[in-house]
């Protein structure tokens, strides 16, 4: 190709000078006049051909943002990579919601391979990144924080319980008392629920000492009857429940439903726990059963009123359920079917259902489109009555805030619609009164399209009337004291999983990214729409989430790790920067050390280069390394003229001159270009149809290459090549 060149000069020059047939005479110049080929001049894409990789001009790290896949299965890619840079970051593959599942495992399979790559290349990995509030496992960390949801009996109660709501004891009896037996407000399974208290006297030994016992239940002679209900006391307590009207009025049992041994008595503790089980040796069509609780002396007993229940299993049905696998619990979707935008479909484990027991359905769609691009539909066995009122209720959450829409619909695709429903994250109950507009609707279908977020959707009940029979579930709010634990414990997990696996991989991390808000203020976590895996653990554990994630860092890594503080836009808004330097002295001022600060730089043409120059003053004033963390100037096109190209190249080197006039030779940790190339399966989810990088889509050199070489170099690196041909 270098050949060709100059045979194209040297044919334009005689093509210049000739004239038809006509043979030139040729002067003879002497030979100190004669111009060498080393004088010759070159072009621009010569000049950066010469150049050498990236790396050999900086004595600092220079990094390069990439794609984990691409470097792990494309060798081009890689070699590229490994040639011009001295360490990667990876964008997502190392972050929380790429690396922990359902359960909260982190799964390091894929990273342990590239690893073992960049180790091979003696190329180093930076980690990115620990605590962020995007890219995270949402849907696993706000279950763990999530309301418990106690469900509610399965059928009718046959135990009246307005004498204990009603505060009266009326038709219950309290014979024997202890030292008080009384209904309190708040005090129950829920919180906000009333609760039985009884207290044993400071004699009591026996345990018809201290009881409580029923109205008369009525039965049906020959079926089985469950009874449950929550106990808890202040102290190791002790008791049991004894009967009238059965065959065995003082049964042995598996008290707690546990499959274990059948005992005369239940103990009790702090904690709630259900008593759970079945009679039917009924010896008439009413029973009585009484809560004996005086064993022990001076403990104090609540139970919950709302979930004291007697039900009969083998009562018949009081609706029919028009969708026949509403409950999923053959563990299948039988009956179901959807499609649309890359959604899927699964049925939970066992014990992830509602009320944590059986299974549940669970939709996924992977990106926002209309609601009816993702569906899941169920066809009924005969088409709805037009006109007629039908309920239909079903149990739901979402791994986000998110919308659902049902539609009953024809054959035809016509349908009634029936959307806005507002789902969060613990699981909720949606009931609502339908009436099909036309005799031939024959399928219920769920349009899930509209939010990228994942539902778990349970008990799908569809009837004409009314649907009845079993008692309201209880929810228990977690206070804020259990949920700062509980993300505390769940953030220290992660941190110690990944940094103690990498500690003899990974040296430097980004502990905390993006914290600040533009005008300088901390992120507090306060959003009203969230993507589907965003989780602000600042909301949870306040301003020392950050104090808490570098200490967690340093411990479970080694103590000359390099942990950097990240945000992005610190060269648009310099309050931002400000605040951002203020948040460090902040974390070390509670005992923490930050030692450096990172700065995106994602930008443009059009950027401020007097507030780029004005933050790294900024930056350098804090004492703190300095890392320009994802340098990319983006130019707003996929296809950039020559003269684009020329300013971008400008703007990438005045980048480099600035963070090395103006940040201190000890103050350099190293600067990271995000991504390589404009190759396009780079750029599926960052800067799509633009032209960012040093490389472009063939991986050939840019003018910005040169720029950046150059400003590493601190000179045009071009001025010392000759027009020598290069072999």
């Amino acid at each position: 190709m270098k050949n060709k060149r100059i045979l194209s000069f040297t044919a334009f020059a005689m093509m210049l000078f000739s004239c038809d047939d006509t043979i030139m005479e040729w002067e003879q110049v002497n030979e100190d006049d004669q111009i060498t080929q080393a004088e010759l001049p070159l072009g621009l894409e010569e000049k950066i051909s010469r150049y050498a990789p990236l790396k050999t001009y900086s004595d600092y790290v220079i990094g390069c943002g990439i794609v984990m896949d691409l470097y792990v299965n494309d060798a081009e890619y890689r070699n590229l990579v490994n040639e011009n840079y001295d360490d990667v970051t990876v964008g997502y593959a190392m972050k929380h919601g790429a690396m922990v599942n359902a359960q909260g495992e982190i799964n390091f399979n894929a990273v342990d391979n590239f690893i073992a790559l960049t180790n091979e290349a003696g190329i180093d990995v930076y980690g990115h990144t620990l605590v962020w509030h995007a890219n995270q496992n949402a849907s696993y960390l706000n279950g763990l924080i999530a309301s418990t949801v106690i469900p509610g009996s399965s059928g009718s109660n046959a135990l009246d319980l307005s004498g204990l709501k009603d505060g009266t004891l009326t038709g219950w009896g309290a014979f024997n008392a202890g030292d008080g037996i009384s209904i309190l407000e708040d005090n129950g399974l829920s919180g906000t629920s009333q609760a039985v208290q009884l207290i044993s006297g400071a004699a009591s030994a026996q345990p018809y000492e201290m009881q409580l016992i029923t109205p008369n239940i009525p039965v049906v002679m020959g079926n089985n009857y469950e009874v449950s209900f929550y106990i808890k006391s202040d102290q190791p307590g002790q008791g049991r429940i004894s009967f009238s009207g059965l065959e065995n009025n003082y049964p042995y049992q598996d008290w707690y439903n546990m499959g274990g041994e059948f005992t005369e008595s239940f103990a009790t503790n702090s904690q709630w726990q259900q008593v759970k089980f079945t009679v039917n040796d009924f010896t008439d069509t009413t029973f009585g059963m009484a809560f004996d609780l005086g064993y022990l002396p001076g403990v104090t007993y609540y139970i919950d009123v709302d979930n004291i229940s007697v039900v009969d299993l083998d009562a018949e049905p009081s609706f029919v359920n028009l969708i026949t696998n509403g409950d999923f619990e053959n563990g299948t979707l039988d009956g179901w079917g959807g499609y649309g935008n890359g959604s899927t479909r699964e049925v939970t484990t066992e014990g992830s259902g509602f009320g944590d027991t059986g299974y549940a359905m669970v939709l996924t769609n992977p990106t926002e489109a209309q609601s009816y691009e993702a569906q899941q539909l169920f066809t009924f066995d005969q088409p709805l009555e037009a006109g007629t009122d039908y309920t239909c209720s079903f149990w739901v959450k979402a791994s986000s805030p998110s919308t659902l829409q049902f539609e009953l619909q024809s054959e035809d695709y016509s349908g009634d619609y029936y959307g806005g429903i507002s789902v969060g994250t613990d699981w909720m109950q949606i009931t609502q009164t339908v009436t099909p507009s036309s005799d031939d609707r024959i399928r219920f279908i769920f349009d899930f399209g509209e939010s990228a977020t994942t539902y778990t959707i349970d008990d799908i009940v569809f009837t004409s009337g009314e649907v009845s029979g079993g008692s309201e579930p209880t929810i228990i709010e977690k206070t804020d004291e259990e949920k700062t634990a509980i993300i505390g414990e769940a953030m220290e997990n992660w941190i110690a999983g990944m940094v103690g696996h990498y500690k003899d991989e990974v040296f430097a991390w980004d502990v905390v990214n993006e914290p600040m808000l533009e005008g300088g203020s901390l992120r507090t976590g306060n959003v009203t729409e969230l993507a589907g895996d965003d989780f602000y653990w600042v909301k949870y554990l306040g301003p020392d989430y950050a104090v808490t994630a570098f200490n967690l860092a340093r411990q479970y890594g080694n103590p000359t790790d390099v942990l950097f503080i990240n945000d992005y836009n610190l060269e648009a808004s310099l309050a931002k920067c400000d605040g951002i330097i203020e948040y460090t002295n902040y974390i070390e001022s509670q005992g923490a050390t930050v030692d450096g600060i990172g700065t995106q730089m994602h930008i443009s043409l059009n950027t401020s280069r007097e507030n780029i120059v004005e933050m790294f003053k900024k930056l350098a004033a804090s004492g703190k390394l300095i890392k320009i963390s994802e340098l990319d100037v983006r130019l707003g096109t996929a296809a950039p003229t020559m003269a684009q190209l020329i300013d971008q190249a400008d703007m990438y080197q005045f980048v480099v001159n600035s963070f090395n006039e103006f940040i201190p030779a000890n103050q350099r940790y190293g600067i990271t270009l995000w991504n390589l190339s404009d190759k396009a399966n780079e750029h599926e989810f960052w800067l799509p149809n633009e032209s960012p990088n040093v490389f472009d889509s063939n991986f050939g050199r840019k003018p910005a290459y040169k720029g950046v070489a150059d400003g590493l170099a601190g000179r045009d690196v071009s001025e010392d090549f000759t027009g020598e041909i290069q072999n």
